[in-house]
């Protein structure tokens, strides 16, 4: 069962005020947004809309969760970066940081490739379920704990195409005792 958890209006306005953000702390610095394939394709294409800055995007792929609700704690880069990031202006677009696994590994790589400067901008922040220690610099919303679906976020390859972000509850009206 879905339970809604954020509207579109409450994600577009999420996502002004991170671009917004972003905007002033690169002034017109030119930005590489790398996507976080797939969760986070629908976020990162909004935020760059919102903003000003010279931007380029490119994809990165990780796998860490396979068919599940829990991460696998193994990270697998099914998809690399085109652009050389060296002496650039990072931001790496995640729809939610989790457990920390899969964004430390991406960050420790990326900045094994030298870039001017790395930042991380998360949709959503979930804390109760991290298990590394990392923070966004840039985040839409903290939620305390739940497996959500929607807005590019997906169960099994499901629910992508949602507008609106919601949690995956368990029906438990048809248990029997």
């Amino acid at each position: 069962m879905l339970k809604i958890l954020f509207s579109r209006e409450d994600i577009e306005g999420a996502v002004k005020g991170l671009a917004l953000r972003i905007e002033q702390d690169f002034d017109n610095e030119k930005i590489i947004f790398i996507c976080l394939l797939k969760g986070s394709f629908m976020f990162t294409s909004d935020l760059v809309r919102c903003i000003a800055n010279p931007s380029r995007v490119d994809f990165i792929r990780v796998s860490s969760y396979g068919a599940g609700m829990t991460s696998k704690g193994t990270i697998t880069i099914t998809k690399d970066l085109e652009e050389d990031i060296a002496g650039e202006n990072v931001v790496i677009v995640e729809d939610i940081i989790d457990s920390g696994l899969t964004l430390t590994y991406v960050t420790d790589m990326l900045r094994k490739r030298n870039p001017k400067s790395l930042k991380i901008c998360a949709l959503l922040d979930k804390r109760a379920r991290r298990e590394i220690e990392i923070e966004g610099d840039y985040v839409g919303f903290t939620i305390d704990d739940g497996f959500v679906v929607g807005y590019g976020i997906d169960f099994a390859e499901q629910y992508r195409n949602l507008p609106e972000i919601y949690v995956v509850e368990s029906d438990d009206s048809c248990k029997t005792a």
